[in-house]
């Protein structure tokens, strides 16, 4: 019975071939089409991945249109405000982009932000969450129950800011307190939904964010995003955890 190491014989056969000039050109060649491979198949999947988001978030915006002009009643009748809020966040390899939200907050909610910071529910800091955020409007806190505040960004995905799946966006004030480790979740383009706003939403804190993240971008495909999708949907309808 033979026991000789695969391995050993793969590698054996590679070293003879370096041995000679021909050899080491055509470990070259094996090489580089391994690496090309590799990328075309990486390459066909963030196509796909592209190709789903431009169908998809224009279906949901011609979808949504009679909802849009609802919200944007109700925001426009509570206060007369603005019914768009627009912020800086950052996306994938920390490039600055504006990201679209219905208003779910009073006109001068980022004003008012430093005296509440002290309130913050999130214990590590970095991230700002208050379940009664007292700069959350009437209509913002049915908006933000079912994510609906969230349904402009759909438009962000269209223009290629973000994707449908993906780390959420955060703000630059988060991303200058973020630790090298921290950043892996700035590695993609960021999205509307992931696996942590299926698995508890604002009651994750800011490190079970990241592993959440981190665990996504290692593991991430096409087919993962459509499950990722197909769980958003209860998990928003039911509003567990949203504030």
């Amino acid at each position: 019975m033979n026991t000789t190491n695969p391995c050993l014989l793969f590698t054996g056969r590679h070293y003879h071939l370096a041995a000679s000039r021909w050899g080491r050109r055509l470990l070259s060649l094996h090489v580089a089409f391994e690496r090309g491979l590799w990328r075309l198949l990486v390459a066909g999947d963030d196509v796909a991945k592209r190709s789903f988001d431009i169908v998809a978030s224009s279906l949901a915006l011609v979808a949504i249109s009679p909802l849009w002009a609802l919200i944007a009643l109700l925001i426009k009748l509570e206060d007369g405000g603005p019914v768009i809020f627009t912020q800086t966040r950052v996306g994938k390899h920390g490039r600055e982009f504006r990201m679209y939200k219905f208003r779910s907050m009073r006109p001068d909610a980022e004003q008012r932000l430093r005296e509440l910071l002290a309130r913050n529910q999130h214990r590590a800091g970095v991230t700002f969450k208050l379940k009664d955020d007292p700069r959350i409007t009437r209509v913002g806190r049915w908006l933000r129950k079912f994510s609906f505040d969230e349904l402009p960004q759909f438009y962000n995905v269209l223009i290629g800011d973000m994707s449908l799946v993906g780390p959420r966006p955060p703000v630059p004030r988060e991303v200058a307190l973020y630790s090298l480790a921290d950043r892996r979740r700035l590695a993609i383009k960021p999205g509307i939904t992931c696996i942590w706003q299926i698995s508890g939403r604002a009651q994750i804190d800011f490190h079970g964010q990241v592993e959440l993240d981190v665990s996504y971008i290692e593991t991430r495909s096409f087919w993962t995003d459509l499950r990722i999708l197909c769980r958003t949907v209860p998990a928003v309808l039911s509003g567990t955890g949203a504030y």
